[in-house]
């Protein structure tokens, strides 16, 4: 589980537990502005090949096609928001909760993307719901961009610490592979 700069992310059976720190100020600063970004693809007619395709990938997993294209917008959305690749973000997706919007961890991560609760205290936003597809993508998407500033791009190292396993390739590698899938 993460706990590193105070976020659990993931579930994760195979890092030590380690000590709650209060939540970076910084990255609290980020989720407070993503919290209130909006908008939407760019190009129609990318968003129509990507959302097509990718559709056809997510079919075993969620058979509702209506279901599909609304997680597929949110998800393109949101990455691309934070400059993410919106298959990593499906990776994630794969790797944390098998694409259960109300998937909950051990640790009481939340959704698609298992985000700890305790963020709707810090930024004073109770009313938000965590297995809410667009608001977990909206904290997930924004987490894993930071920890990708903090490690300079190094997807690997940014990975470890989304899901509080820094030093430990295991998820990161489960992360890898799941996006073979996506690409």
């Amino acid at each position: 589980m993460l706990l590193v700069a105070g976020l659990c992310c993931a579930p994760c059976t195979w890092a030590e537990p380690q000590e709650w720190e209060p939540p970076d100020p910084e990255l609290k600063s980020r989720l407070i502005t993503a919290l209130t970004d909006i908008g939407s693809f760019q190009d129609r007619f990318d968003a129509e090949v990507w959302l097509v395709d990718m559709s056809e990938r997510l079919a075993k997993k969620i058979p509702d096609p209506q279901q599909r294209l609304e997680l597929l917008r949110s998800v393109h959305f949101e990455a691309s928001r934070v400059g993410l690749d919106p298959q990593l973000v499906l990776a994630v997706i794969q790797v944390e909760s098998n694409f259960n919007h109300r998937a909950v961890s051990h640790a009481g991560a939340r959704g698609l993307m298992q985000i700890m609760p305790f963020w709707l205290d810090e930024l004073s936003r109770p009313e938000d719901d965590l297995f809410h597809i667009p608001t977990n993508l909206r904290f997930g998407c924004t987490i894993l961009r930071y920890y990708l500033d903090v490690e300079q791009n190094n997807l690997s190292r940014a990975l470890a610490r989304y899901n509080g396993s820094l030093g430990s390739y295991v998820y990161p590698d489960l992360v890898f592979r799941a996006l073979k899938q996506w690409r």
